[in-house]
């Protein structure tokens, strides 16, 4: 279980790349997207938890809408600052900030937020993978190797949680080539890719050793995709379902 008292979200975001290796980054950049989106919407859950955030999403600290009165000891205060004057942005800033906090808020009272989910967990595994995200010129984020528009909060309400956030379900995100997920209609079969590095097509399927292995379960055509009952998914709904696979064959 990922440790989150305040000092470990601290130590955590220290070792962050924060001016990391570009190669890095860009071989994480399929889980990095579904990190970056999941921490939306869980953002979002928690701005219409707390109405009074709704104007500061997505990258906020929450722990001053939550509790106004909240503060820091003086010893992690100081280590917060620290780590602050390092970082590349204020948005990037704030929601360090909010890790911190939030994680120490959580620990004078753990029932206090039942119901809802570990924020910036999410966020932090983003930050872990590859480092900040950045504001271009057009207003886009750009997440190192993808660029990324935000829409509206209520847009990513809707978003499928992904809820399992463990190095075996983001790595098997990540993989060379355009990607394209697949599972039965009736959501009763295998979890399968087709994926195009440059030195062809390769299809796979997710197993229960939790590897990606050849397959032929894909057809080569839409009709023929019909046929066989295959319905193509989109990455959350695709880390979703890898994460489910992963928590049956733990137990």
């Amino acid at each position: 279980m990922t440790d989150r008292t305040a000092d470990a979200v601290l130590h955590r975001l220290r070792s962050v790349p924060w001016a990391g290796d570009w190669d890095f980054a860009y071989g994480h950049v399929k889980s990095r997207r579904v990190l970056f989106r999941e921490y939306l919407r869980r953002a979002a859950v928690w701005a219409r938890a707390y109405p009074a955030a709704e104007a500061a999403w997505p990258f906020f600290d929450v722990t001053g809408h939550v509790d106004p009165e909240f503060r820091l000891s003086p010893e992690t205060d100081a280590e917060l600052a620290g780590l602050l004057r390092g970082l590349p942005g204020g948005e990037v800033a704030n929601t360090c900030s909010g890790a911190v906090r939030l994680a120490a808020l959580r620990a004078q009272d753990p029932a206090a937020f039942q119901g809802l989910p570990d924020l910036y967990e999410p966020l932090v595994l983003f930050y872990e993978r590859g480092g900040e995200f950045l504001r271009d010129n057009r207003g886009a984020l750009d997440l190192t190797g993808v660029s990324f528009r935000l829409g509206a909060l209520a847009d990513y309400l809707g978003n499928p949680p992904v809820t399992l956030l463990g190095d075996t379900v983001l790595d098997a995100l990540d993989a060379d080539g355009r990607t394209v997920y697949y599972t039965a209609e009736d959501g009763q079969g295998p979890l399968l890719r087709r994926r195009t590095p440059r030195d062809g097509q390769r299809d796979e399927l997710f197993g229960r050793d939790l590897r990606w292995a050849p397959t032929d379960l894909i057809p080569a055509g839409e009709t023929e995709l019909k046929e066989a009952g295959l319905a193509e998914l989109d990455e959350l709904k695709a880390a979703r379902l890898i994460g489910e696979i992963v928590a049956a064959v733990s137990g």
